[in-house]
């Protein structure tokens, strides 16, 4: 008491127990032009003001909200959804969210081995030799922007996940649906009906990716504003007539807005609506997203077909025993007259006319079921002349 301006010293063990993260804060992997990577935990405002993107184009990216597959080209970035890739791309690093996750770890080492900028001189040096020792800066000239190569490996990604779970649907559905044309059960129907739920999820998933891929093949502003390099080097370009540039501070950014204002000048054209290295790229995967999209159609339809043959099985099954249940409601019809016949002349009653003559009870009996027998052959003759059974 009286000692207000007295702190009291915390123990450092319990200062790092109290530590929690920031609200709202998820986990990230950074990786930059040189393949190296960084775990970060960030909240959506680090990231919005790291990468000076909106809110709305953050929330695409969040796993809690059901948002197709996109690919936003923004100012200084690339905003990525492409199932379970969620990634931002700018000119120099890439930030791909859940990284511990199963379906992104290799993805997270793609991009490793794609940026790394070892493997891209081993492959510059190759080149070369094949090709007969060109200058290595044409080489360099000739090399995808960063984002580029950073997409290509979300694409890559992306479309080997689903043509291998296409693959795995075919390799399980196939053996089921011929296993069902062969013998119909309960069991069999159930696991059909299993693989044609996941087959149409799958179906919508390979859609919404091909979709998106033709949006953007079908816009070449959209497919301009994907070319952050070319961004980056307009403030570079003489003819942009500005004082003072403003360059980013890594060397890789600042060698790829150099290589472009050089491409612009020998050019002598205006690079900004030529988009034909990405719609190359681009049309690559929209061509192989479109054939896995085909091995589902062509699935879908060996289904349909499989469902027609068995309906046809069926309906073959129920005009069985339709004709089953003829020939039995025709033979109750020609037993009842019979019956009906031998109850009336077997009554106890004393008829003055059976007297002395008993041998006709025998006659009788015996023309009622002839008569019954010649009845039910006569509908049965007739039902098979009108197309009502087999013959």
């Amino acid at each position: 008491m009286g000692r207000e301006g007295y702190v009291v010293p915390v123990d450092p063990q319990m200062s790092v127990g109290l530590t929690k993260k920031p609200a709202g804060s998820r986990s990230w992997i950074l990786l930059d032009s040189s393949g190296q990577e960084n775990v970060l935990d960030l909240d959506k405002y680090s990231i919005m003001h790291r990468v000076q993107i909106h809110a709305r184009d953050l929330r695409i990216l969040d796993p809690l909200l059901s948002y197709p597959s996109t690919i936003l080209g923004r100012e200084k970035a690339i905003v990525l959804n492409l199932e379970h890739i969620k990634a931002i791309i700018t000119a120099d690093e890439v930030l791909l969210r859940d990284p511990s996750e199963e379906n992104v770890i290799p993805v997270v080492q793609e991009l490793q081995r794609r940026l790394c900028p070892e493997s891209a001189a081993h492959k510059v040096h190759g080149d070369a030799k094949e090709s007969g020792g060109h200058d290595v800066e044409a080489t360099e000239e000739d090399e995808s922007p960063f984002e580029f190569r950073a997409l290509e490996v979300a694409l890559d990604s992306i479309c080997s996940f689903l043509a291998a779970r296409t693959t795995e649907l075919e390799t399980a559905a196939y053996p089921a649906l011929d296993e069902l044309t062969s013998k119909i059960s309960s069991r069999n129907l159930d696991r059909v009906r299993k693989l044609k739920s996941a087959m149409t999820r799958l179906t919508a998933r390979v859609q919404k990716v091909r979709d998106e891929l033709e949006q953007l093949l079908d816009d070449d502003d959209d497919m301009a504003d994907l070319y952050l390099s070319r961004k980056l080097a307009v403030p570079a370009s003489p003819v942009s007539g500005s004082g003072a540039a403003w360059f980013p501070s890594s060397p890789t950014v600042i060698s790829k807005i150099s290589r472009a204002s050089r491409a612009s000048v020998v050019t002598g054209r205006g690079d900004d609506n030529d988009v034909e290295e990405l719609e190359m790229l681009l049309e690559a995967y929209f061509m192989q997203i479109d054939g896995t999209l085909n091995k589902l159609t062509t699935l879908r339809e060996y289904i349909d077909d499989t469902e027609d043959y068995i309906n046809i099985q069926l309906d073959n099954h129920r005009n069985q025993l339709i004709q089953l249940e003829l020939f039995l409601s025709s033979g109750t019809v020609c037993l009842s007259i019979y019956s009906l016949v031998a109850a009336i002349f077997g009554m106890n009653i004393p008829y003055t006319w059976m007297e002395h003559h008993g041998y006709i009870f025998k006659w009788v009996i015996i023309i009622s079921g002839v008569l019954s027998a010649v009845l039910f052959l006569v509908i049965i003759a007739y039902a098979r002349y009108k197309g009502l059974v087999g013959s």
